[in-house]
């Protein structure tokens, strides 16, 4: 059995993190608060409702323990 995408899912990890610049395709280059830069994308939700974002935004970043240079954007803070 698959594992479920709900928001609960626990194989995330949860930082926070500041655009550093808009890329093409709603991809964005963040800053996390530990130091490190990663390429994220906007999470569904975020696309649906038109939430933009422009550099210097402090955002909620998912990120998979699998791949640590990519996360998803999940919240505008």
């Amino acid at each position: 059995m698959a594992a479920s995408n709900n928001p609960g899912n626990k194989d995330f990890l949860v930082v926070k993190g500041v655009v550093e610049e808009a890329l093409p395709a709603t991809a964005f280059r963040v800053k996390l608060d530990n130091g490190h830069t990663i390429l994220c994308h906007l999470a569904g939700k975020l696309r649906m409702n038109r939430i933009r974002l422009t550099p210097g935004d402090e955002v909620q970043v998912e990120i998979t323990p699998y791949d640590l240079t990519k996360g998803r954007i999940t919240y505008r803070l």
